[in-house]
């Protein structure tokens, strides 16, 4: 085991707990002491440009000669087709959609996440765990609960959130792909049309994003800013984050 912590997100939030290091009791058969990669994940409702910088940050961390590797938000191979049919029926209630979720990302955990650490690869989140208590609380799932049942997440080294105000997501949202069903939060019937439904469920969402902000320390960059400029800030808090660690990791080897 990683470590002797008893304790969960549940207990004391992101408080105490190491980066690298798992938020509780971890994956008793996964032991991760010494793992030389790195999680950087960044944050943020749908139409904030997440994807965009991820894929700009992967070539640009690749150049500097590290191995990386993305994963995302409902990506896993065992879970992914379950979850898209789930969707698909709308015939599931919000603690068995919570519990897919958590099962995807414990999936990818396991397969992709923690043997890239081993490895040494920086992993590159598009979405943590934190989308999903996001998710989870506008729903009015316990939040307490949420953050025990996450318990086995690595706690990442960087967290950035792109934050966003209502008004500019709905404009860019609308010049885009448009608004679906689920990210208009259309299950919670928050609205008869979609439109509606959008604003009250990302108001929501927003709200509670700012409030993991401070819980779990976010880095917080402004989203409304041209994609080279968010790209710029995100480069050099990570290459300023990286280089300590390489400097680090140097001085212990000698």
């Amino acid at each position: 085991m990683s470590t002797s912590r008893s304790s969960s997100l549940a207990e004391d939030g992101a408080a105490g707990v190491r980066p690298g290091a798992y938020y509780g009791n971890g994956i008793p058969y996964l032991p991760i002491d010494g793992y030389p990669g790195k999680i950087i994940a960044i944050e943020g409702t749908d139409g904030v440009g997440r994807s965009t910088q991820i894929s700009l940050l992967r070539e640009w961390l690749e150049v500097q000669g590290y191995g990386v590797i993305e994963t995302g938000w409902t990506r896993s191979e065992l879970m992914q087709p379950t979850i898209d049919l789930a969707k698909g029926s709308n015939t599931l209630n919000k603690l068995t959609f919570v519990l897919l979720y958590a099962t995807d990302f414990a999936d990818r955990l396991e397969k992709e996440i923690i043997p890239a650490l081993k490895a040494g690869f920086i992993v590159l989140s598009d979405r943590y765990i934190f989308t999903a208590m996001a998710r989870a609380g506008v729903r009015g799932v316990d939040r307490t609960w949420v953050r025990s049942l996450y318990g086995f997440a690595i706690a990442p080294h960087q967290v950035f959130y792109l934050k966003i105000d209502e008004k500019t997501l709905i404009r860019r949202v609308l010049q885009s792909r448009g608004m679906d069903y689920w990210e208009s939060g259309m299950d919670m019937k928050l609205a008869d049309d979609i439109y509606e439904s959008f604003r009250a469920y990302q108001r929501a969402l927003l709200k509670e994003y700012t409030s993991m902000a401070d819980e779990f320390g976010f880095r917080v960059l402004d989203a409304r800013r041209k994609v080279e400029i968010i790209q710029d800030e995100l480069r050099r808090q990570i290459g300023a984050f990286l280089a300590e660690n390489d400097t680090s990791a140097g001085k212990e080897a000698e």
